[in-house]
């Protein structure tokens, strides 16, 4: 982590609303900024209420101050380079460096102050998604207030008043600047013992993201509606998002905000778990159950906790299919069951570089020698012990270990399963083939049988009125 000295030197500083001193804004904090796109460790309180705090998947929490009893952040709005996965990275727009923003954590009852400078080439604005706030700090650029010019540092202040999940993300020019990454993760802790807010050993969290970058470019296209090709968590895309590593028998809380075009079932394999909140706050535990896969729709947050009581590698992700591939071809024509092999070789002396693709589905694409574009990165990728793992986007592991240690948060390798617990090739005798007498018929033109019982109908006497 490294900070940018005189960051700030002559530029002018504006209120967001009425209620912040000059005396307030004689100094404003140093920004810090990161660029390393690996999980970084919990940022543990030195100051204020203790909290358990939370793991921002593949990111960071922003540092603070106390001053005067207000707890001060500085967010800096700026163009990025995000590295989305090793080999591949995108210019995008986002805050401190990455994209997306440092988690702000505060506790239930702070007094907030965060100074936002704007160094983006147009005007901005932050929303705090999800909190209690006085009008004016709300942040949507004409209508609380006037968007932030380029250059300048706004300052909004308000009381963290309950606690949950939320984000924050910009309310101008909305369509590009969140499509080009500007989001980040908010969370408030409770101040006391919450009844619907339980302790846990581990939490982490995450925003849902989606871009669309033509393979061998950098930037993402900010008109695309719904064909987008990366699907990502905070920014990154398997095999670039880390593990979850946790305890066997720890109590987990996951975090998921979702700020892309469409809904995302997220499933988790070998646990359930329940939804403990939203951005509305804390479930009541009486209206929880038991679920494996979670929707998110879009501009929501989901928590979800369950006790990691199975060991082994498990499969955490999006379920659905497109997205957990990258650089998606949404264009690609349906070749299952072509024969190219005479094709194949008669293109090939045209185009040294073909090779036929999808004949047999999808996977011969996690083997295919043929060059990439610059900065694009395969559609199916990530290898575990046991070959390909043939995904990509919105994917990764949830990593449960009975040797890992408290509050330690690296990768312990994969997964020894016991002997016997693997599925395995079957090596005796195949029993013969049965088939029916109508296979291969359609079952359109198949001779329907004729019914076995006879239909008999009795004609109305005469004396029922003539009906």
């Amino acid at each position: 982590m490294n900070t940018r000295r005189k960051f700030l030197t002559g530029a002018a500083v504006t209120m967001a609303a009425a209620g912040v001193s000059r005396h307030a804004l004689a100094g404003l904090p140093e920004p810090v900024i990161q660029n390393s796109p690996n999980t970084q460790k919990p940022l543990i309180p030195n100051s204020g209420r203790d909290y358990n705090p939370v793991v921002t998947l593949n990111g960071w929490t922003l540092p603070w101050r106390m001053k005067n009893g207000v707890k001060e952040f500085h967010l800096v709005a700026e163009p990025v380079v995000r590295e989305m996965a090793p080999g591949f990275k995108a210019h995008l727009w986002g805050y401190n460096g990455q994209s997306p923003g440092p988690t702000i954590e505060v506790v239930e009852g702070d007094k907030v102050r965060i100074f936002v400078t704007n160094k983006l080439p147009e005007h901005t604005s932050v929303h705090w998604h999800g909190q209690r706030l006085p009008n004016g700090m709300d942040g949507v650029a004409g209508l609380n207030q006037p968007a932030i010019p380029s250059g300048k540092t706004f300052v909004y202040e308000f009381t963290a008043r309950r606690p949950g999940t939320f984000m924050y993300h910009p309310h101008a020019d909305e369509m590009t600047q969140m499509a080009m990454g500007m989001m980040g993760f908010w969370v408030t802790h409770p101040k006391v013992k919450n009844p619907d807010i339980d302790e846990v050993n581990r939490d982490f969290c995450f925003l849902l993201s989606a871009y669309d970058i033509d393979p061998g470019s950098f930037t993402p296209k900010p008109a695309t509606m719904l064909d987008f090709n990366i699907w990502s968590w905070n920014s990154r895309v398997f095999p670039g998002i880390d593990t979850l590593n946790v305890r066997l028998n720890d109590k987990v809380r996951i975090r998921v905000g979702n700020l892309t075009m469409t809904n995302h079932p997220i499933h988790l394999h070998g646990h359930e778990f329940q939804i403990t909140g939203t951005d509305g706050g804390p479930t009541p535990k009486a209206s929880r159950w038991y679920e494996v896969t979670a929707d998110v729709a879009v501009g929501q947050m989901r928590q979800i906790e369950f006790l990691a009581d199975e060991e082994g590698d498990w499969a955490f992700h999006c379920h659905k299919s497109h997205h957990t591939m990258n650089a998606m071809g949404h264009d690609m024509a349906n070749l299952i069951g072509v024969d190219h092999r005479g094709l194949a070789g008669k293109i090939k002396k045209i185009i040294p570089d073909y090779m036929a693709m999808g004949e047999r589905g999808m996977a011969d694409m996690t083997e295919m020698e043929m060059p990439l574009p610059v900065n694009t990165i395969p559609m199916m990728t990530g290898d575990g012990p046991y070959g390909s793992l043939e995904m990509g986007g919105m994917f990764t592991v949830l990593k449960v270990r009975k040797d890992q240690a408290p509050n330690d948060y690296k990768n312990s390798g994969w997964f020894k399963q016991p002997a016997g617990t693997r599925a395995y090739e079957w090596k005796g005798a195949m029993p013969a083939a049965k088939r029916s007498n109508n296979a291969g018929e359609s079952a359109m033109n198949r001779v329907q049988p004729k019914p076995e019982v006879e239909v008999q109908v009795k004609k109305p006497g005469t004396n029922n009125h003539k009906h």
